[in-house]
C-alpha cells in the first residue's frame, strides 16, 4: 500500500466571517483505531444531515475515537483498511480478536455470522463504499463480489463482511444514518 500519509489526507473546508472559503483542516485522520498495514478504521469527519450547519467553525468535527456507526441524523466518513488475516491463525483465536476489535469501536452487537465470516457484521446505515487501494472481496450471506480499485459498493444495511487479497485493502467510506432526514 502507498504511504498512509499521502493516502489518508484529509482537507477539510470552511468559511471566514465574510463568507470566503478556506482550510480549517490539512492532515491525518482524527482518530484511529488500528494500523495502515494491519487494518483499522481512521476517521474524517462526522457530521448532522439535516438542517444548517456552521461553516464558520473550525471545530475539527473528526472524531477522535472511532465508532463503528454515525450517531442519530448524522453521515460519517472514513477510511478503512482491511488485512489478510495472518496465515496459520487458528479460527477462534481470530474470532476472539474480531470481538474485541469490534467491542473497541462500540459495535460488538453488530456482528453477525462469525462462522461465515469473522467480521461479518450489519449495521444500520446506508453506506457508500469505494475501494481505494488493493484488492478485496465484499463477502454477503450467500455469495461474494471481487473489488478492485475504483469499485463502489452501496450497502444497504446488509450483513457483510470483507477479505483483502494479497495485501491490505484501503477504503473510502459513507456511512449514512438510516434514520438521517
Amino acid at each position: 500500500m502507498a504511504d498512509s500519509s499521502e493516502a489518508m489526507r484529509r482537507v477539510i473546508t470552511g468559511e471566514d466571517g465574510q463568507g470566503r472559503s478556506l482550510v480549517i483542516v490539512d492532515g491525518p485522520p482524527s482518530g484511529e483505531i488500528g494500523d495502515p498495514a494491519l487494518g483499522g478504521l481512521f476517521e474524517i469527519w462526522h457530521e448532522a444531515v439535516g438542517g444548517a450547519f456552521d461553516k464558520t467553525s473550525t471545530i475539527d468535527l473528526g472524531e477522535t475515537k472511532p465508532l463503528l456507526s454515525p450517531g442519530g441524523g448524522k453521515v460519517k466518513v472514513r477510511w478503512f483498511v482491511i488485512a489478510p488475516p495472518p496465515e496459520g491463525a487458528p479460527p477462534e483465536l481470530v474470532k476472539q480478536v474480531v470481538r474485541q476489535r469490534f467491542a473497541d469501536f462500540g459495535a460488538a452487537h453488530e456482528l453477525t455470522d462469525q462462522d461465515r465470516h469473522p467480521a461479518m457484521h450489519k449495521t444500520e446505515t446506508i453506506d457508500i463504499i469505494c475501494l481505494i487501494q488493493g484488492e478485496a472481496t465484499l463477502v454477503l450471506d450467500h455469495e461474494e463480489r471481487r473489488l478492485k480499485p475504483g469499485n463502489i459498493v452501496i450497502q444497504r444495511g446488509t450483513s457483510h463482511g470483507w477479505i483483502a487479497h494479497g495485501g491490505p485493502a484501503l477504503f473510502l467510506a459513507v456511512l449514512i444514518d438510516r434514520n438521517a432526514p
